[in-house]
Formats: C-alpha cells, structure tokens, sequence
C-alpha cells in the first residue's frame, strides 16, 4: 500500500518530458520573432527547438496555436513594461514620463508587435489580442495623464493615435529618426493637444 502511493506521488517522465518540449517550442518560437523572422514557418520553429515537425504538431493542433500560446505568454511578459514610472509631477512632466514608458516598451515589443501584425489579416486570435492591447494601452495613459478625460472625443482619438506603436515605429524605422527625437517630437505633439 504505501509503495503505490510513492508511485502516484512521483510525477510522469512522459508528461514532464511533452510539457518541456511544449515550452521549448514555444520560447523557440519567440526567440526567432526577436532575432528579426517576423512569421517563422512550422519547420523553422522546429529546427531551432531541435525537434521534429511532427513534435510540433502534436503538441499544437495548429501554427494559430502556437501563435496564440505565444501572444498570450507575451501579452503576461509584455504587460510589466507598462507598468510603474514616475507617475507624478506636472501635466508636461507627466507626458514626458508616459512618452518615455511608452518608448522603451515599443523598443523591447518592436519585433513581438511587427509579428502579430503582419499574421493579423487571418487570425482571429491575434485580432482579439491587438483590440485588447489597444484597450489597455488607452487605459494606461488615463492613468498617467487623468486630464485626458476631458478631451473631445475627437482630439482623445488623436492623443490614442500619436501614442501608438504605429507612429513610434513610423518615427523610429521609416522616418529614421533616433530615440530622443521620436520621444521629443510625440511629448511635442501631445502636449499641443493636452496643455
């Protein structure tokens, strides 16, 4: 009797073994969106997990699994580099602040955010998941900046788009312009509708 509750006590080889090959999947995954391969192929992610593509699928019904497995480890990860900052001060203070937050969040997501959006148009995961990060960034600068409740609804749209990743990456990669102008030009715009 006691022998059999040691063995129900001692955890499965097998299920230990499929819960790490699922996680290194997975990181495998992320660390080739990081590296700069925005859509990795099933193959890819199974060459850099060292392990047969047929391990990926059983693992994963999908590659949209993996993809949603992936945005939501992410979304978790991701969420903390919003959080904190010097939250107080004034109004210009504040913007600068919640610019600078923003800017070396998008910096650190730059590639994770590139990926979820080029896979988009034919996921509806990672749509869900874009609708819900667009929400809490919008949540995140009510609390950094309150007075942004008494906008037009008009001008609050304009401070949702200015904040975006999209004009940052606009600022940093097309225009080609370096941290410390991007961050200016965003605090300069912002405060022109805000103060």
């Amino acid at each position: 009797m006691p022998q059999t509750d040691n063995i129900a006590s001692k955890p499965d080889g097998r299920r230990l073994r499929s819960n790490r090959s699922r996680q290194l999947i997975i990181e495998s995954m992320l660390e080739l969106i990081k590296q700069g391969n925005l859509v990795p192929t099933a193959q890819q992610v199974a060459d850099h997990a060292n392990v047969g593509i047929r391990s990926v699928f059983r693992h994963f019904e999908d590659m949209e699994s993996i993809f949603e497995t992936a945005s939501e480890l992410c979304h978790t990860e991701y969420r903390g580099l919003f959080i904190g900052g010097d939250r107080s001060g004034s109004l210009q203070e504040r913007i600068l602040h919640a610019t600078e937050c923003h800017a070396n969040a998008y910096e650190t997501m730059s590639n994770m955010i590139l990926s979820g959006s080029a896979r988009q148009w034919n996921s509806e995961v990672l749509q869900k998941s874009y609708i819900a990060y667009q929400h809490q960034l919008r949540r995140d600068l009510d609390e950094w900046l309150p007075e942004l409740e008494s906008l037009t609804e008009s001008k609050r749209q304009a401070v949702d788009g200015i904040a975006s990743f999209e004009m940052w990456h606009r600022l940093r990669n097309i225009q080609s312009l370096d941290k410390t102008d991007s961050i200016k030009i965003i605090v300069e715009m912002l405060k022109a509708l805000i103060c």
